[in-house]
């Protein structure tokens, strides 16, 4: 079975979030470097560690598309970082320019006609397609975007716009 345009496309939006909510982008412009690893009371986190942790988890995902040689990481220690901010403001950079190149390559894949959606991965386990890890990577970015969110708040760091 050949993957409808009108799924591609769908999926395509989903990733880069021209739907109904906050966007990567709009949750990472504007911060000031000293917001980066401040951990809000009440939470576990820092914007370092969910951003680490979406771009950690999503390049995972991606390799797990591509790669014939895929091996998973070790839970929970290469999919998120030690500590709670970057050490450097270039380390920040480097992550974010690495998350979207990550998105845009996993668009790419979706986009890519030569490639089945709906088809099994050829060297996954249990059955898995790529319909199935690109909807993974686009759920699992929202979710962390609006925990990014949160965070942003409670650092008196976002207005709703």
């Amino acid at each position: 079975m050949s993957t409808p345009s009108a799924l591609r496309t769908h999926v395509a939006d989903l990733l880069n979030w021209r739907q109904a909510h906050a966007t990567f982008d709009d949750v990472v412009e504007g911060l000031p470097p000293d917001a980066y690893g401040q951990v809000p009371e009440g939470l576990p986190y820092s914007l370092w560690q969910l951003l680490e942790h979406m771009r950690r988890s999503q390049r995972d995902i991606l390799d797990y598309c591509r790669e014939p040689d895929y091996t998973a990481g070790a839970w929970p220690e290469d999919y998120w970082p030690d500590a709670s901010a970057p050490e450097t403001q270039m380390a920040w950079a480097d992550s974010v320019i690495a998350f979207r190149r990550d998105l845009s390559a996993m668009v790419a894949l979706v986009e890519n006609t030569d490639i089945d959606l709906l088809a099994e991965i050829p060297h996954a386990s249990h059955g898995h397609t790529f319909l199935r890890e690109a909807l993974l990577v686009a759920d699992h970015n929202a979710y962390h975007v609006g925990q990014m969110i949160a965070v942003r708040r409670l650092l008196g760091l976002w207005e709703e716009g």
